[in-house]
């Protein structure tokens, strides 16, 4: 029932603004990542560098003294078997939100044909509203499926957080204490001679050991899944 089809042209540039921007937010993650924490003193401190220091004892630790292994983390994420097991769940659950987005496109498509159709057979008011509800579902889109995303990275953190505290951590403290390591360096900070001695690089022995004690964790389900 057409009988007010005014100003067709501004209808139609405002129509045209419309549109589906949705994407599945994916992020990698890192399991063991060893951070340095800085402490700045209070300002205004007036003593003097000798006397801050004045408590520090003199006694170091000679190069006979030090046992130091280096471990590759990222070597680790990429051979242990919980993290395979984990990525796959993760993608299975980003897939369906894939699955779920296409599919709320193509109905959001198949209502803005419909909306373009109607142009010249509804009023400007009723054109308006049609405009006006399909941009709130589109605004819903965009906002379910970032909610969903970002619920998925959440549990997917969440399980490489537990595997690190129950299962990592225990395994990297036992190697330690039964090589007895003074000291162990991040790889990827670390650059070592291709002549360095058997048993610098201790990776594969935490790898190894971490494929024996678990090999399959299950992360908990996304909201909205």
């Amino acid at each position: 029932m057409a009988t007010e089809t005014s100003k067709p042209n501004k209808i139609q540039t405002n129509y045209a603004k419309i549109g589906i921007i949705a994407a599945v937010v994916v992020a990698v993650a890192a399991v063991g990542i060893w951070g340095v924490s800085k402490f700045h003193g209070g300002i205004g401190s007036q003593m003097s560098i000798s006397d801050a220091i004045s408590g520090v004892s003199t006694k170091s630790v000679s190069g006979s003294e030090l046992r130091i292994a280096v471990i590759r983390m990222d070597d680790i994420q990429g051979k242990a078997t919980v993290l395979a097991s984990l990525n796959k769940q993760k993608d299975g659950f980003t897939s369906r939100l894939r699955d779920d987005l296409n599919a709320a496109q193509k109905s959001l498509e198949t209502e803005k044909s419909d909306i373009e159709k109607s142009q010249g057979v509804l009023s400007q008011d009723a054109l308006q509203r049609r405009i006006a509800a399909y941009q709130q579902k589109v605004g819903a889109l965009q906002k379910s499926i970032s909610d969903r995303a970002q619920a998925i990275e959440a549990e997917y953190q969440k399980a490489l957080a537990q595997i690190q505290k129950d299962d990592l951590d225990p395994i990297i403290n036992a190697i330690i204490a039964k090589k007895n390591l003074s000291i162990v360096l991040d790889g990827r900070f670390a650059r070592v001679a291709e002549n360095a001695p058997v048993g610098l690089d201790i990776t594969d022995d935490v790898t190894t050991a971490l494929n024996k004690r678990i090999s399959d964790f299950r992360m908990g389900t996304p909201a909205g899944f």
